[in-house]
């Protein structure tokens, strides 16, 4: 298996109930229903042409930013 990053996410009480019951169902952990839910929803914005803009305008001004930052003595 490859390596894995542990990440904490919160979840309002209700919407982490209705995770575990689809885990439950499903017979999965509830960490497999998670990641299921987040790879998917990587792949709608990959599909997204109005994120793909968002995301080419954030790449611009971070791009900006961190050229700021470069050493002037380069």
């Amino acid at each position: 298996m490859p390596p894995t990053k542990s990440v904490l996410l919160r979840l309002d009480p209700s919407l982490a109930s209705e995770l575990q019951a689809v885990a439950a169902v499903e017979g999965r952990s509830v960490s497999d229903v998670a990641r299921e839910a987040i790879r998917s929803l990587v792949e709608q914005r990959r599909r997204d042409p109005r994120f793909q803009r968002r995301l080419e305008q954030t790449l611009d001004e971070q791009a900006e930013v961190l050229g700021k930052l470069r050493s002037e003595d380069r």
